[in-house]
Parts: C-alpha cells; structure tokens; sequence
C-alpha cells in the first residue's frame, strides 16, 4: 500500500482518506480536499484502499457484469476496505507517536463503511462522509460510534440524502451529527464550485472539532 502523507507546519490533527470506488489518491477531488486542509494546518494521508489489481479486476467484471451476473466487486468487500483503512491508521498513529496528534477520517463512497466500522475500534475524533454508502454498515456497529459526523451529500442524490438520514437517526451516540445537502450537485460534485465547498465544510468542521480537543 502506497500513499501521499503530507504534515503542515505546526499541524492541530491529521485526516486518513478512505474514498470508494472509482477514486484514488491521484483524485483531483481528493487532492482538492487535502490541500485545503494542509492549508488549514491539518495533516493528511491519501491513499488507496484497493490495490491496482483488485481495481482492474473491478474494472474488468463491470464490462461483463451484465451478462454474468453474480460477480462480486472488491469495492463492495466492506470487510476488505476496513482492513486496510485499519492497516493504514496503525501506521499513522505509530509513524506520529510522541505528536499528540487527533486523528480523523475522510470517506467518500463505499470507504464510508469502512471508516465508520473503523471509528468504532480507534480514537477518532471525527468522519467526513461525502457521498457516502452508510448503509453498507450494520445497525450495532452505528450505535457505537461516539465521533461527531458531518455527511455531505449533492442535492441531486436522492437515494444516497435518504441513506444518510437513516444512518444520522442511528448515531445514537455521535457526540454531534450533521447532514449538509450541496444544491444541484450530483455524486462526483463535478458542478463548478461544488467540491470547493465540500472543501471548506470539511476544513471548518474539523478545525471546530480539532480546536475544541485542544482547549478542554
């Protein structure tokens, strides 16, 4: 597993990147995200939960699915993504041991399963669900789970807004959850301006939830 790790100066928190399918760490839209919160003095790591292979081999059954059905995706193995998501987060929390460091995650897709499962067995302070398939997780694992959660979603995915509600109803134990809808947004936030403000949110939330650790 390879990855971008990058720590800003003087650095309140760090963010693991747990995107789905069809996205990677070279994602304009990933790299957007991060960037913005280096800028606000927040660690990130981008890397990606399939290896090449296994997202080829993805790739490869979607060109065939229709004809054999049946086929299982990689990017549908919750308990695969939430192994490496676990992976990767001991290796941060052991490669910044000593820094104090409050650690987050940023999910977008079906990496919103696994990094819901994975705040449930570490320290984290917060997920940022952009898009996310929540519903990939099992009821008892959502009551567990104490990080606040801000679920962004574009006004145009109806499905994924309906998912997220239900999910936020079952955080019973989410010391803050909120919903924030895009308008006229669709699932890639490729609308002009729509990723920039998932950007902002996202750096907002977290320096709110960052900063709150640090002054208690």
């Amino acid at each position: 597993m390879e990855g971008i790790l990058v720590i800003p100066d003087n650095p309140i928190g760090i963010v693991i990147f747990a995107h789905g399918s069809g996205s990677s760490k070279q994602s304009i839209r990933n790299q957007l995200v991060s960037q913005k919160l280096n800028e606000n003095s927040i660690g990130t790591l981008l890397f990606d939960l399939l290896t090449q292979e296994e997202q080829e081999s993805d790739r490869r059954l979607e060109s065939i699915v229709s004809l054999v059905p049946g086929g299982t995706f990689n990017k549908f193995n919750i308990e695969l993504l939430t192994k490496r998501l676990s992976m990767a987060t001991h290796w941060v929390m052991d490669s910044l041991k000593g820094r104090d460091l409050k650690l987050a995650f940023f999910a977008s897709s079906t990496g919103a399963a696994a990094a819901l499962t994975c705040a449930t067995k570490f320290p984290v302070i917060s997920i940022i669900i952009r898009s996310g398939r929540s519903d990939l997780i099992n009821n008892d694992q959502l009551s567990q789970i104490v990080s606040s959660c801000l679920f962004i979603v574009g006004g145009n995915e109806k499905t994924i807004i309906r998912i997220n509600k239900k999910t936020i109803e079952q955080l019973r134990s989410a010391v803050e959850k909120e919903l924030r809808i895009i308008p006229n947004a669709s699932h890639l936030f490729e609308e002009e301006g729509a990723m920039e403000t998932v950007a902002n949110l996202s750096a907002q939330w977290l320096k709110k939830h960052f900063h709150s650790l640090v002054h208690k």
